[in-house]
């Protein structure tokens, strides 16, 4: 297939999920029956994003148009472990070894074992040479390159694994807001979904806030009680609870609003349910601090020119552009510069 042969590919499959699918909502329960956090809600989030911001044609004339991609390409077999934590999370790794002309291999996670096939079944009924290119696998094997998404134990056996090969490897990384005490009530809203959509298990939701000593939380706490209903999907109210317990018997200082636990903690990632901040006494304190935590964060929502470091406008978190690559890699520069 050429490039322009790929793209219309992509495109038409937008258009397909844009569209109601009986078949696609039997898939979804099935999805959700085999793991509890994959909601039909927060599977439809998903597709909806990659529908809108992956597949549509203007935004992916504007990705390719960064590169030079060739119309024909020397295909490499690129291998892709696929994470499992928000639906279709490795969507963007696959759609850019297609789109760069290369042979995905992929790895699914156990955990979100059914709508990547349904998508691929889609795929092939739209250009029934889709299925020349991708593959899926229980297996990676006779590959020429590796992208491979997991926590920071797993990497390091991707890396002993990996490490011979041209390889991206992702770690453990959480999204950061900073927020200066004078937030519009629009702003917070974002924030609120920033933190809590896919109920925080992605590595764009918010995980910590940095906030001006003497921080108001009593605006912000109100406005994520909006999402209260959270509260009662059993796995997240099973870690609230758990949490809450635990805070309890350590007599350690929270805020609580019925649906989410604020606590005072340096550490960026905070566990389901909570959410983590730390108080600062001056914007360039933070701007250094962010700056030597950068291997440890995706993402840093903040108000526009509040910081001189890239941010993501409130409630943007889970809504990345096609060039807005994970860990800041450039996954499509490596791709293209993958040797014959």
């Amino acid at each position: 297939m050429t490039l322009q042969e790929r793209l219309i590919a992509c495109i038409e499959l937008g258009k397909v999920l844009r569209q109601p699918s009986e078949y696609r909502e039997a898939v979804m329960k099935q999805a959700e029956y085999h793991n509890a956090w994959f909601t039909l809600d927060n599977q439809q989030k998903a597709l909806d994003a990659i529908a809108r911001q992956m597949l549509d044609a203007e935004q992916l004339e504007a990705w390719v148009a960064r590169y030079d991609v060739p119309q024909q390409t020397d295909a490499r077999t690129v291998g892709l472990v696929l994470a499992g934590n928000i639906p279709l999370v490795g969507f963007h790794d696959l759609l850019a070894v297609f789109v760069a002309g290369h042979r995905p291999q992929v790895k699914l996670s156990d955990k979100d074992a059914y709508l990547l096939p349904y998508l691929l079944k889609e795929w092939r009924a739209i250009d029934e040479r889709v299925d020349d290119y991708i593959r899926l696998v229980d297996k990676l094997q006779g590959f020429d390159a590796v992208i491979a998404t997991g926590s920071d134990n797993s990497a390091r056996y991707f890396e002993a694994y990996f490490g011979k090969y041209p390889h991206i490897i992702r770690r453990n990384r959480n999204g950061v807001a900073v927020l200066l005490g004078e937030e519009t009530e629009g702003e917070l809203r974002g924030l609120s979904a920033d933190i809590l959509q896919y109920f925080g298990l992605g590595c764009r939701n918010v995980s910590k806030l940095y906030v001006p000593a003497g921080y108001d939380f009593d605006p912000l706490l109100e406005i994520l009680h909006e999402q209260r209903r959270i509260i009662l999907h059993p796995k997240y109210r099973n870690n609230f609870d758990y949490n809450y317990a635990m805070l309890e018997l350590n007599k350690q200082p929270y805020r609580n609003n019925g649906c989410l636990i604020l606590v005072e903690n340096s550490a960026i990632a905070s566990p389901i349910a909570c959410l983590h901040y730390e108080p600062y006494s001056s914007l360039a304190a933070v701007q250094q601090h962010l700056g030597e935590c950068a291997d440890q964060i995706q993402c840093i929502v903040a108000r526009e020119g509040a910081l001189d470091l890239p941010t993501l406008s409130f409630g943007q978190a889970q809504q990345p552009r096609l060039w807005d690559y994970a860990d800041g890699v450039d996954t499509m520069a490596f791709l293209l510069k993958l040797a014959p």
